[in-house]
C-alpha cells in the first residue's frame, strides 16, 4: 500500500506541475459585466421614466468609501448605484440611480455641497487605477452636478441664499434699477477673471450639467476646454433618490475622449458624492472597474481560404496546447495504470 499512496502522491504532483506549465486556471472568478443594450430611434436622452430603459439589464455596482488618497471618506453612505446602457450605434446614454434622502443642488453657501455623480472610462488599453487613473494610464471621466443641473433652470447665486442681502454698488457693472448685478451687467469681462478665463465654474449660462475631465492620476484632475465639453446630461430627484442620464455621441475626435465601438468590450467605473454628507472632491464613494460590453457586432472579416497542402486553420494554439496537456495525462494515467497492477 505504501507504492500505491505514494503514486497517487507523485500523480497528483505531476498533474499540478503540468496545470501550471501551461497556465490552466483551477478556478475563476466572475466579474461584473454591464450590457449597452441597442435599440432602434432616438435614446432617452432626458426622460429616465422611458419604457426603453425597461429593454437594458439594470445591474447593481457595489460602491465603498474612498480611503486611498487624502481627504479620505471615512464612513459612505450611498453603497450601491444601479446603471443601464442604451445605444443606437450613434449615441450612448447611461441611466445611474442611486438612494438619496436629501437634494442638494445649491453650493451658493460655504457650509453646502452638492450632490453629484461620475463615470470613469480608461483611455488606455486594461484598466488602470480606478481612483482617476495613473501616470501613464489616463481616465475619461464625465461629472454631473446637482447644483450646475439647477443652474440650468434658474441661476443660483448670493441673493437666493440670503434674501435680504443689500449691495451698495457694483464696480464696473451697470444693472438695472433695484436688482443686483449678474454677469452679464459686467461691461468689461476682465473684472470677472474666471468667466474671462473660460472657468466652467463661472459660465453664464449651462448647456449641460456635464463637466468633460480627464485625469492621470491623484493631484492630475484638469477639465476639457470649453469647446471640447461634449456630453450632455439630465439628473432627476424623486421619492428619496436621484436619476441621472449622461449621454454624448459614441465616438469623439477628441484625444483625451473615450470612443465607442458596437460590438467591442470596454471599463467603466463609478462614484457619488452625497453632500448632507459633507462629500467632496476625494471624500466620494467609489466603485472598482466593471466591464462593459456594447452589443451590436461589427461585420466580421472575409476569411481567406488556407492555401493548398496547408493545414488550415483548425490547429490552434490553443488547441494545440489541450492537445499536449490531453497526451501527458494519458501518459501518466496509462503509467499508473501499469504501476498499479504491480504486486505490493
Amino acid at each position: 500500500m505504501l507504492k500505491r499512496a505514494h503514486l497517487i502522491f507523485l500523480l497528483i504532483l505531476s498533474l499540478s506541475a503540468v496545470l501550471a506549465f501551461f497556465k490552466v486556471p483551477l478556478a475563476s472568478s466572475q466579474g461584473l459585466t454591464l450590457i449597452a443594450r441597442q435599440v432602434q430611434g432616438e435614446l432617452p436622452l432626458s426622460d429616465p421614466d422611458s419604457p426603453l430603459w425597461q429593454q437594458a439589464t439594470a445591474l447593481e455596482v457595489p460602491l465603498s468609501a474612498q480611503n486611498v488618497a487624502k481627504p479620505l471618506l471615512l464612513e459612505s453612505k450611498v453603497r450601491a448605484i444601479t446603471a443601464r446602457l442604451l445605444h443606437n450605434q450613434a449615441q450612448v446614454a447611461i441611466l445611474v440611480e442611486w438612494s438619496d434622502q436629501t437634494r442638494d443642488e445649491s453650493t451658493v453657501r460655504v457650509q453646502d455641497f452638492r450632490d453629484s455623480v461620475a463615470v470613469q472610462f480608461p483611455l488606455i488599453e486594461g484598466q488602470p487605477f480606478f481612483c482617476m487613473g495613473q501616470q501613464g494610464g489616463n481616465v475619461n471621466i464625465w461629472h454631473w452636478k446637482a447644483d450646475w443641473q439647477a443652474d440650468i433652470l434658474a441661476r443660483q447665486d448670493m441673493e437666493n441664499a440670503y434674501a435680504d442681502m443689500y449691495v451698495d454698488q457694483y464696480p464696473f457693472a451697470n444693472p438695472p434699477p433695484g436688482k443686483l448685478a449678474s454677469a452679464a451687467d459686467y461691461q468689461d469681462r476682465n473684472y470677472l477673471p474666471a468667466l474671462a478665463a473660460g472657468n466652467l465654474f463661472a459660465s453664464e449660462v449651462r448647456s449641460t450639467p456635464v463637466e468633460d475631465l480627464v485625469a492621470g492620476g491623484f493631484g492630475s484632475l484638469t477639465t476639457q476646454l470649453p469647446e471640447f465639453q461634449n456630453v450632455q446630461g439630465f439628473g432627476a430627484w424623486a421619492d428619496g433618490g436621484w436619476r441621472v442620464i449622461f449621454s454624448r455621441d459614441l465616438s469623439s475626435q477628441e484625444v483625451e475622449d473615450i470612443s465607442f465601438s458596437p460590438g467591442k468590450s470596454y471599463s467603466i467605473s463609478f462614484a457619488v458624492w452625497d453632500g448632507s454628507n459633507g462629500e467632496r472632491n476625494g471624500q466620494k464613494s467609489t466603485s472598482q472597474w466593471v466591464s462593459l460590453q456594447f452589443e451590436g457586432a461589427p461585420s466580421a472579416p472575409a476569411v481567406a481560404a488556407p492555401a493548398a497542402g496547408s493545414e488550415g486553420t483548425w490547429l490552434t494554439k490553443e488547441r494545440t496546447r489541450w492537445i499536449l496537456i490531453g497526451a501527458f495525462v494519458l501518459v501518466i494515467l496509462a503509467g499508473a495504470f501499469i504501476y498499479w497492477r504491480l504486486p505490493d
